[in-house]
């Protein structure tokens, strides 16, 4: 496996062995029928989204991020990786995405904090470099504010993607949202009508829906979002709190309804609040 030192240097003298990583990168297996998966995410910041519980810059310091996801990805059990593809290529060059699932991270445009938040241009992955690179699939944020016209392109632009991502036979994962400003701050609404309302947009979005697959925020009514769409559901981890029991026992819930397929978790398995990446990660599995 490769150091973080050799990882600078091949990207300095040696950056066209990044791709034939990639195409030599064992891929992961398709999920089998009835399978339930754990994708570990890790696309936060492309968006200057650093924080994870009470450390606002969390996410800073590369080097830590990337053996936080070593560690993660190591575990039995774990199926995949979704990020940008800075990340993407430092995990394959280091061989933790060897016989992964991927999904790579496609709008990042709408930066945290900014006034151009909802009008989130896809700045990371394209169709083309998601197929180019092997990956199995996309992923995209949606979030629809009513009043910011920066939704509507926001709205347009997915579509077109999940159209491209199905031509290509590639899932394309979104995550929707109904947001406001409150002081100024784009803020996701984490209310159960609003997440289905967002789930019933989302679905619809797109010339097919064969290939599309949403990953909800958990609610305390995860029932209503189950059936709220036919589509393959992923529960995300949100936020980093420290009331861990009560996160893990919300996701035990949501996967056993049907319509849940399983987890895709950033910063709750990766910055917990006892800094046990691997228990946390065991812990996440063992609900599956």
């Amino acid at each position: 496996m490769r150091t973080v030192e050799e990882i600078r240097d091949l990207r300095m003298h040696e950056p066209e062995r990044i791709a034939q990583a990639l195409a030599e990168r064992p891929r992961g297996r398709p999920p089998k029928a009835g399978a339930r998966l754990i994708v570990i995410a890790a696309d936060h910041p492309a968006r200057g989204s650093l924080a994870a519980g009470r450390d606002p810059m969390a996410m800073g310091d590369r080097h830590e991020l990337l053996r936080r996801c070593v560690a993660a990805l190591a575990r039995p059990g774990v199926h995949g990786f979704l990020g940008t593809p800075d990340l993407v290529e430092d995990l394959t060059l280091l061989g933790a995405l060897d016989g992964k699932l991927v999904y790579g991270s496609m709008n990042r445009g709408g930066l945290r904090g900014a006034g151009f938040e909802m009008d989130d241009r896809f700045t990371g992955y394209t169709v083309r470099s998601i197929v180019a690179s092997g990956l199995d699939g996309g992923k995209a944020l949606l979030r629809i504010d009513p009043e910011d016209p920066g939704s509507l392109r926001t709205l347009e632009a997915t579509a077109r993607a999940v159209d491209a991502l199905a031509a290509a036979e590639r899932v394309a994962m979104v995550e929707p949202f109904l947001s406001r400003r409150v002081e100024g701050r784009s803020t996701n609404v984490l209310t159960t009508e609003a997440v289905v309302t967002a789930v019933a947009i989302a679905a619809g979005l797109g010339g097919t829906s064969a290939y599309t697959w949403l990953k909800v925020p958990l609610v305390p009514d995860m029932e209503a979002v189950a059936a709220a769409s036919t589509l393959p559901t992923l529960v995300l981890g949100g936020e980093v709190g420290d009331d861990v029991a009560a996160v893990e026992e919300g996701w035990a819930r949501a996967l056993r309804l049907p319509g849940v397929r399983g987890l895709v978790v950033g910063r709750t398995l990766l910055y917990p609040p006892d800094d046990d990446v691997e228990g946390a990660v065991d812990r996440a599995v063992a609900l599956l």
